[in-house]
C-alpha cells in the first residue's frame, strides 16, 4: 500500500525511488510485520489470559503431557 502512494514522488523525490526495488520493499514488509508483532503482541496475549484460553489436557495421555496443563494456547478452546 505504501508502494502506491509513495512511488509516484520518485518523480519528485529520489529518495524513493528505492520503493522499486524488490528486496526493499520485502524487507520493510519483514520490519512493519514485526513491529505491529511487538506491539499487538501483549494486548493479544492478555485478551487471551482474560478469556481464559488455555491448553487441556487429557489424563490418558503421557504424564509428561501433564505439566502442559494451563499453557495459553492460540488453538481450539
Amino acid at each position: 500500500m505504501l508502494y502506491h502512494l509513495l512511488y509516484p514522488l520518485a518523480s519528485d523525490y529520489r529518495l524513493f525511488n528505492v520503493f522499486k526495488y524488490l528486496t526493499f520493499r520485502t524487507i520493510y514488509a519483514m520490519i512493519t510485520a514485526l513491529v505491529v508483532a511487538f506491539i499487538l503482541g501483549p494486548w493479544l496475549i492478555r485478551k487471551l489470559e482474560k478469556l481464559q484460553a488455555r491448553q487441556v489436557i487429557r489424563t490418558d495421555g503421557p504424564e509428561s503431557h501433564l505439566k502442559k496443563q494451563g499453557t495459553p494456547t492460540m488453538g481450539e478452546c
